[in-house]
Order: C-alpha cells, then sequence, then structure tokens
C-alpha cells in the first residue's frame, strides 16, 4: 500500500519509479475515511496500553516536499488518541544555541519517551536535504551525516524506540496546485511565502537529495516508507495503517495490578 522499500536493501532509490498518485485496491475517499476513523479507534486504545506500559516508544518520521502534507496527515493520524499519548515536534531554522551543538542535539531532546508516541514533522534528515542543497556545510559534513543518522536510529531502537519513517511522495504539478490554491484562497494565505517558488526551483536538486537518504537511510531497524501523497485521502489513509499495524505488532500490555486489590473497600 505505501511502495515501502526493502528493509536494510540500499539499492539506488529512483523516485520516478513511484507512482504520486498511485492506489492500492478499489480504495476511494469514502472508504479511506472508514478506514481512518477505525485506525485512529484502534492505534487509540493501543496507545493507551503502550502509556499505562511505560517500556517502550514510537517515533514517527514525516519527510516531504512543501505542501506534501505533513501537518495534514497528523491530524488524520493522530484524531482519537489521547494527546497525553503523544508529542510532536516540528523542526525548522535552527537556533544560535542548536547550531553551537551536534546536528542531532536538537533531535535528540525531543525523541519520545518511553510509553509514548513522537510524531516528527520534518527531522534530523533536513541535515542531508536543506542543508545539503543550499549548500550550508561542505560535501564531506553532510555526507558523513547518513552514517551518524544510521548510528541514532539503531540507538534508539535499540533502547526500545520503534522508528516509523514515512516520505510523503508529491508530484512537482501537484505541488503547483497546492500552492495557487493557498494564493487563492484568504484562510490560507498566511502558510505562503515568496520562499515557498524559489524553493520550488530547486525541485530536482530536492528529489536527488531525498533519493540518496532513501537509499542510504534505509535499514533493517529504521526502513522508509514512500507514501503516495497527491492524494490526500490516500496519504492519510497509507499512514494511520502503517501507525495503527505498528502499534498491532508492539502489542503493548497493561502492567500487573498490585497485590491484594480485591479486598480493597473503598468507603
Amino acid at each position: 500500500m505505501a511502495q515501502p522499500l526493502i528493509p536494510g536493501r540500499q539499492a539506488p532509490v529512483n523516485l520516478a519509479d513511484f507512482d504520486p498518485r498511485y492506489v492500492a485496491g478499489s480504495w476511494n475517499k469514502l472508504t479511506a475515511q472508514e478506514r481512518i476513523a477505525e485506525n485512529t479507534a484502534i492505534s487509540g486504545e493501543l496507545a493507551y496500553r503502550l502509556y499505562a506500559e511505560n517500556r517502550r516508544s514510537v517515533l514517527l518520521v514525516l519527510q516531504g516536499m512543501d505542501t506534501s502534507g505533513k501537518d495534514g496527515t497528523i491530524r488524520a493520524a493522530t484524531t482519537g488518541i489521547n494527546p497525553l499519548d503523544f508529542s510532536i515536534a516540528a523542526f525548522k531554522q535552527p537556533s544560535v544555541e542548536e547550531l553551537d551543538h551536534d546536528f542531532l542535539w536538537r533531535i535528540h531532546k525531543a525523541t519520545p519517551s518511553r510509553g509514548r508516541i513522537g510524531i516528527f514533522n520534518r527531522s534530523h534528515y533536513e541535515d542531508v536535504l536543506v542543508v545539503r542543497v543550499h549548500k550550508l556545510v561542505p560535501r564531506s559534513v553532510w555526507r558523513a551525516r547518513y552514517e551518524a543518522i544510521n548510528g541514532f536510529e539503531r540507538h534508539l531502537t535499540a533502547n526500545g524506540t520503534t522508528v516509523l519513517k514515512c516520505f510523503l511522495h508529491i508530484s512537482k504539478d501537484e505541488q503547483r496546485q497546492r500552492l495557487e490554491a493557498r494564493l487563492a484562497d484568504p484562510t490560507k494565505r498566511w502558510k505562503f511565502s515568496k520562499a515557498d517558488v524559489e524553493e520550488r526551483k530547486l525541485w530536482d536538486d530536492y528529489q536527488q537529495a531525498y533519493e540518496d537518504a532513501l537509499t542510504r537511510c534505509n535499514t533493517e531497524y529504521a526502513p522508509w516508507h514512500v507514501v503516495p501523497a497527491d492524494r490526500k485521502w490516500y496519504r492519510n489513509l497509507v499512514v494511520s495503517n502503517l501507525l495503527r499495524e505498528t502499534l498491532e505488532k508492539m502489542d503493548p500490555k497493561f502492567p500487573p495490578e498490585e497485590e491484594g486489590l480485591d479486598k480493597i473497600v473503598v468507603a
């Protein structure tokens, strides 16, 4: 459904091989909405158990070009989940303090604690994407970061965090339509920036940077999923399915109750 990459396989990824409008099976907008509601209800219950268990965590990483729908995906995937059970971190331009540390410093601080689901709206991958495209550091620096990222994700996994990574794959034409829609809607103009037009000119450079990140950081313990994102409803369906499946596989359990509770009388 999500056109997943083969975990651990580091064969070169060519995004042209992945259709941003792909739909598996006979799903449509209505049936997708019904399934998403089912998914979030089940994920909400499993998230509650994960919180009660307090031993493991989940990190959902969302990456994608501008307008690929990271915010919308988060809304769809978390509706129905108790806000106490998850956290969201959005990574924008680093602060002065963050720049005074290694590139993973601000990321590690935002990882989910035991019992919680953490969601990254953009992530540590920005340091091999925008940093690379805009030549903010030398090539030798950003190239070394792939292995640092793999080591970081391996460390998280070894310490009980399941890493779920989704690349929201949108076409250039669909991005143009969504940017035009923002300009045409007074209630959405606040989302538009002149910089969006400049970034769009670098589309091919970003595609190459994403292909290299997907290739070099697709591991057994933290594989990538390429999510077709031209259809918003299908994008939301895929990610909500993945989150549900991840939690079901983890199968969190309630901790044992204290002994003697059956004899307790609340006066």
